[in-house]
């Protein structure tokens, strides 16, 4: 039986501003990407988000991201590799203080936004996550966009790696993420999310190179907790993926 892993980025509320409905997603996934305190996250929610995960099981993951609350990490800022390894690494250990005194360990690292896409495509901005991650723990599981530099340095650190899919995204030709700011970036509809993900679990990523087309496999699918509708979007993808014959499992 085919099994995949369903992620969701939580933990991203910060001080009196709520945002997404991480009580109601959490027992609805295998994995939770958690903010770190930098594009989202707080230490109190932080502490709670790991506690919930905790609490159902779910796979922790770090989800550090740019310093940019106001932006929330969605914007690409210029700092050097040497910048950008320190920041990940300091994320790093941030949540994994909270997961340990729950009780729990780190099990996957996943940048937020702008810095996953600028990871995705320059080899030096991949390789810096990538010393991050083994700084911390060579045990860690990379995840990142199927196909992408961050995967592909991963893979050459002996790390272990996860390629991601996004049943809520649209996707570019070359098979990067379309532009938030272009019509048909984030897809609402629960019903078209969740074709989307038996597609990227069953298929992968449909992608074209050169003029040749090939395919990408998933290993997890992410919903994104700031959809308005991510709760009916992650509950229409269990379904379908149950009625595919898709089985869930943390990575």
């Amino acid at each position: 039986m085919r099994t995949i892993d369903l992620n969701c980025d939580m933990g991203e509320s910060f001080g009196r501003y709520t945002l997404g409905a991480d009580a109601d997603l959490m027992p609805l996934v295998t994995s939770a990407a958690i903010a770190c305190g930098m594009h989202g996250g707080d230490p109190l929610v932080m502490e709670r988000t790991v506690a919930l995960a905790a609490k159902h099981g779910v796979a922790i993951g770090a989800h550090p991201g740019y310093p940019d609350l106001q932006g929330f990490g969605r914007r690409a800022m210029d700092m050097t590799p040497a910048e950008v390894e320190a920041l990940v690494l300091y994320q790093l250990g941030a949540l994994a203080g909270f997961a340990r005194a729950a009780g729990v360990e780190l099990a996957h690292v996943k940048p937020h936004g702008a810095l996953y896409n600028q990871a995705a495509a320059s080899p030096d901005l991949a390789q810096a996550v990538v010393r991050a991650v083994r700084r911390f723990s060579p045990g860690l599981i990379l995840v990142g966009l199927a196909g992408s530099a961050l995967i592909q340095a991963g893979r050459e650190a002996g790390l272990r790696v996860a390629s991601e899919g996004f049943p809520e995204r649209g996707y570019n030709p070359d098979g990067s993420l379309r532009s938030r700011r272009l019509p048909g970036a984030v897809i609402e509809s629960p019903a078209e999310a969740a074709q989307n993900a038996v597609r990227l679990a069953v298929e992968g990523i449909s992608i074209e190179e050169d003029g040749a087309a090939r395919r990408l496999p998933v290993d997890t699918l992410c919903v994104h907790g700031d959809n308005p509708n991510a709760v009916a979007i992650v509950t229409a993808i269990r379904r379908a993926l149950a009625d595919a014959g898709v089985g869930l499992a943390a990575l």
